[in-house]
């Protein structure tokens, strides 16, 4: 009996067997079109994704929903008084947060001295909560920064091009931000 299951399971498994393919994610994002934003009570202009919604928070404090990504930008805007070291001592420490489950943290500086804006952009790559920051200043008036934030676990290797996407819309708020 044991001979026949044998000489069974042989000719049953030497059927030939095709692998599946491997899977890839069907991210398909659509060309990016900006729209300018201001906000009569707050000091500066700037372009955002025009699929992407806004929600004012507080004074000039607001929330950039990428719903269908399941992502949140939470922009604050902090008005410098006399404050300017410390404010950019606390923006180094949003990324330094997610140091334990970083692999690596680069720093991308953005300086334009015509419209006289001055700034970090964070990368964290990994498992970490928040894979991009930044912050801009006039370095006398104002501050701005912002994080980015997905709403399920984080797994950097399936979120890249989601993050990459979003990453050139924060370049494009910065590079099209102007102080009023």
């Amino acid at each position: 009996m044991k001979y026949i299951l044998l000489v069974f399971l042989v000719v049953v498994s030497c059927q030939q067997y095709t692998p599946k393919p491997k899977a890839f994610l069907n991210l398909d994002y659509k060309t990016t079109t900006y729209k300018l934003y201001k906000k009569n009570r707050c000091p500066f202009s700037f372009e955002v994704n025009s699929t992407s919604e806004i929600a004012f928070k507080k004074s000039c404090s607001f929330e950039v929903n990428y719903s269908k990504m399941k992502a949140t930008l939470y922009i604050s805007y902090i008005p410098v008084k006399k404050n300017i070291d410390s404010l950019i001592n606390d923006a180094y420490q949003i990324p330094m947060n997610h140091v334990i489950k970083a692999e690596e943290i680069l720093e991308h500086p953005y300086e334009n001295n015509l419209k006289k804006v001055y700034g970090m952009l964070f990368s964290v790559t990994g498992n970490a909560a928040s894979h991009k920051q930044f912050y801009v200043t006039d370095s006398v008036n104002h501050f701005i920064n912002g994080s980015l934030y997905f709403y399920t676990k984080p797994n950097y290797d399936s979120l890249i091009p989601a993050i990459e996407y979003i990453e050139k819309d924060m370049i494009k708020f910065i590079e099209s931000l102007d102080w009023n």
